[in-house]
C-alpha cells in the first residue's frame, strides 16, 4: 500500500509541478480508496513543500491582486470545511470527494472562457477553502478561474493560494482534533516520492500546452471520481 501511494504521489506531484493543478484530483480518489482515513491531512501535509516549490520556480509570474481575493475568500470557506467534516462521518467523506470531483471536472470541462474579476476570485477562494479543508481537493475552482491565463501566472498564483490556505487549514484541523500523527507520519513517509515528482516537473513545465494538460487532469478526474463514488 505504501509503493501504491508513493507512485500516486509522484504522478500527482509531477502534474502539479508542471500544470499547476492537479495533485488533489489524482491523489484523493486513489487515497480515499486505499486509506480514506489519511484524508484530508494527508493531502495538505505533502502540498505545502510541493507549492513552495512551485511558487518560488514560478515567482516572477505572482497575479498579487488575485491571489489577495482569493485568499480572502478562503479564509471564509476554511470554517465551512470544518464545519463539513464535523457533519458528515469518515465512512461517507469517499462519496463526497467523488461527487465533488466528478462536478469539478464537468465544469472545468464545459466552462466558457472569461477574465475573472473580483467576485469570482472571492467565490474560487471560499470554495476552495470548503472543499480543501473537508476533502484535501481545492484545485478545481482555481483552475476554473485561472485556467484561461498563461500556464505560469496560473502555476505561481493557485500554488501562493494553495500554500497560504493549506497551513490555515492545517491548524484549524489540529485544533478541532482532525488532524493524527499517522495522517503526518504517512506523509512525512512519502516526501521523496513528492520531491522526484516535483523536480521531474522541472524539466518539462516549461515545454506543455497547459491548457491540454488541464483537460487531460480533468478528464483523469472525471474518470477517478466516478471510480471513488462507487466505491464510497
Amino acid at each position: 500500500m505504501l509503493a501504491a501511494l508513493a507512485a500516486v504521489v509522484l504522478v500527482a506531484a509531477f502534474v502539479q509541478g508542471s500544470t499547476g493543478v492537479g495533485f488533489a484530483l489524482i491523489a484523493a480518489p486513489v487515497v480515499g480508496i486505499l486509506r480514506p482515513g489519511l484524508l484530508p491531512v494527508f493531502l495538505l501535509v505533502l502540498m505545502i513543500p510541493l507549492n513552495v516549490y512551485v511558487a518560488w520556480r514560478e515567482r516572477d509570474r505572482l497575479d498579487h491582486r488575485g491571489a489577495g481575493w482569493i485568499t480572502a475568500g478562503r479564509l471564509a470557506g476554511t470554517l465551512g470545511g470544518i464545519w463539513v467534516l464535523l457533519a458528515i462521518p469518515m465512512d461517507r467523506l469517499n462519496l463526497l470527494i467523488g461527487v465533488s470531483t466528478v462536478l469539478a471536472a464537468l465544469a472545468g470541462l464545459a466552462a466558457p472562457a472569461f477574465r475573472p474579476g473580483r467576485g469570482a476570485l472571492l467565490v474560487a477562494g471560499a470554495v476552495t477553502g470548503v472543499t480543501e479543508t473537508s476533502t484535501g481537493v481545492g484545485g478545481p475552482p482555481l483552475a476554473l478561474v485561472y485556467q484561461h491565463q498563461p500556464a505560469a501566472v496560473l502555476r505561481a498564483t493557485v500554488a501562493v493560494c494553495f500554500l497560504v490556505g493549506e497551513v490555515i487549514s492545517l491548524v484549524l484541523l489540529a485544533a478541532t482534533g482532525r488532524a493524527t500523527g499517522a495522517q503526518f507520519g504517512t506523509a512525512l513517509l512519502l516526501l521523496p516520492a513528492l520531491a522526484l515528482g516535483a523536480l521531474l516537473s522541472r524539466w518539462v513545465h516549461h515545454r506543455l500546452d497547459g491548457r491540454l494538460m488541464r483537460a487531460l487532469v480533468l478528464a483523469f478526474a472525471l474518470a477517478s471520481g466516478v471510480l471513488v463514488m462507487l466505491h464510497g
